[in-house]
């Protein structure tokens, strides 16, 4: 059971990125799904969720900008960031989450924010 996240780089201010993480081993639809962060010297925070019902959840920090949505015949979840800020510059992770069921992380991928 893995999740893999990809889809970070380098953009400047005001540009966009997409997220993608894949779920391998387990089918993600059933399971809820959430993008969290980190930046340098900060706690991890909530992005974005989607429940396997399709309800989402945003930071403050991101509603309008952000948004998280699911792809089951890919079995991935999507982040898909527009007018980014510098300080949306953290390394992103996604997680699988459900009552009763085992959480699972992936291993992040980075995005960087150039002012």
């Amino acid at each position: 059971v893995q999740l893999q996240a990809s889809g970070g780089g380098l953009v400047q201010a005001g540009g966009s990125l997409r997220l993608s993480c894949a779920a391998l081993g387990f089918t993600s639809s059933t399971y809820g799904m959430g993008w969290y962060r980190q930046a340098p010297g900060k706690q991890r925070e909530l992005v974005a969720t989607i429940s396997s019902g399709g309800n989402t959840n945003y930071a403050d920090s991101v509603k309008g900008r952000f948004t998280i949505s699911r792809d089951n015949a890919k079995n991935v979840v999507l982040l898909q960031m527009n007018s980014l800020k510098a300080e949306d510059t953290a390394l992103y992770s996604c997680k699988a989450f459900g009552p009763g069921r085992p959480v699972y992380w992936g291993q992040g991928t980075l995005v960087t924010v150039s002012s």
